[in-house]
């Protein structure tokens, strides 16, 4: 009798072991995000080019959602807060907005409610270039040179509309930055180049009005970007940069540019310091304050070049299907590896990526697919999304923290 006790207070001590451990190892797994896992709250929203599906990705539950857009071939971008996306019929003159039903609320996430349209829309002639900063949502209309504004507090208010802001500007290929003070940095076009592309940049308040005019010319400007203090365009004359003081200036293009210039500018997490990029010559490092431009990576076969969900990467793929990772603060080569088969410089449609903390995801045209890259293991997930995978875009957040009330 006394050797059964002995035994079973035994296998009760090795039980209360066993359950300790247990209890280690899931402490351990809450404290270290597992590099195979996406964060939980993370989406990829995607478009199609030859149908109106638009197909809603969650990786952490490996779940596929469609829903019908209001045409196809539509541009994805992710408002401000990363809740929503703005949704770009351009040749369609119309904007939608589209709700991830995931709110922010400090260091974690709420579902507050399931994925859906919203009901701000906007009616608008050819809207084309795409913002939000201090939590509005714009577009440039290429059409007539307005700007439509709407907020992403009304994202899901009924009957809620973009406004229109007529800054008196002729139509033409633009672009807009807004800074912290609410006032915006519009270009606009005098003529003075032939073409759609706009000469110079002036700055407006929220009614239209003109409160300070361009004071610099350029011989075009394409692509620009702003983290609410400076608004970067890229020109032919040189990088301009604009403050909402009315202060202008150019920063030269590397000597050996010829007649290149960035027709594409990105926003980074660092304050004054954008990325250029131009196919002719590559993507580079963008200090306004110091007024400096230095080489990521100098390559005239890059196929997409952005920047990561966090603003603290550079992504670049290249047509050979190669994919490149850089710290912009090092300007270190951080990941490299064969993403995808190699595409034509020719091809109609192209891969299209988008790139979180722990993965890449790189559309394939081709074969309908959604490729998932481990940045740490550099595996390659392929998931059916739709016939033909347009434009993608993250949205929500790299967080994998919830609350129970």
């Amino acid at each position: 009798m006394k050797n059964n006790f002995y035994k079973l207070l035994f296998l009760f001590a090795l039980s209360l072991f066993a359950v300790s451990c247990s209890n280690d190892d899931n402490h351990d797994d809450h404290d270290h995000d597992h590099d195979s896992e996406e964060h939980t709250f993370v989406r990829i929203l995607l478009s199609d080019e030859k149908t109106t599906e638009l197909t809603l990705f969650d990786p952490s539950e490996d779940k596929i959602s469609s829903f019908t857009a209001k045409f196809p071939k539509s541009s994805l971008y992710t408002t401000e807060s990363g809740r929503y996306a703005g949704i770009i019929h351009r040749d369609n003159n119309f904007v939608e907005t589209f709700d991830s039903g995931l709110e922010l609320h400090g260091d974690h996430i709420d579902v507050d409610d399931v994925p859906k349209f919203g009901f701000l829309t906007a009616s608008a002639q050819k809207p084309t270039h795409f913002k939000s900063k201090i939590g509005e949502i714009l577009t440039f209309n290429d059409g007539d040179g307005t700007l439509s504004v709407g907020k992403e507090a009304d994202v899901n208010k009924s009957g809620a509309t973009f406004k229109t802001i007529n800054a008196g500007l002729l139509a033409h290929h633009g672009a807009m930055a807004t800074f912290t003070n609410g006032t915006y940095a519009i270009t606009e076009k005098d003529n003075s180049v032939t073409g759609t592309l706009p000469e110079k940049v002036k700055i407006i308040d929220n009614t239209g009005k003109t409160l300070f005019d361009a004071k610099i010319a350029t011989k075009g400007i394409h692509g620009n970007a702003s983290d609410g203090v400076y608004a970067v365009f890229g020109s032919a004359s040189g990088i301009l940069v604009v403050e909402s003081n009315g202060s202008q200036k150019l920063i030269d293009h590397p000597e050996n540019f010829g007649t290149a210039w960035f027709g594409s500018i990105l926003e980074t997490a660092s304050a004054g310091k954008f990325i250029g990029y131009t196919a002719a010559k590559g993507a580079y490092l963008i200090d306004v304050v110091n007024s400096t431009v230095k080489p990521i990576i100098e390559n005239t076969t890059i196929m997409q070049c952005k920047i990561s969900y966090d603003h603290k990467k550079l992504a670049v793929l290249l047509h050979s299907g190669d994919f490149k990772l850089y710290n912009i603060s090092s300007l270190q080569l951080e990941k490299e590896i064969k993403a995808t088969t190699a595409t034509a410089t020719d091809a109609t449609l192209k891969p299209q990526i988008a790139v979180t903390e722990k993965f890449a995801y790189i559309t394939s045209p081709t074969t309908g697919e959604l490729l998932q890259v481990n940045l740490s293991s550099s595996e390659i997930k392929k998931t059916k999304v739709s016939s033909t995978p347009y434009m993608i875009t993250i949205i929500g957040y790299e967080n994998s923290e919830t609350h129970s009330h």
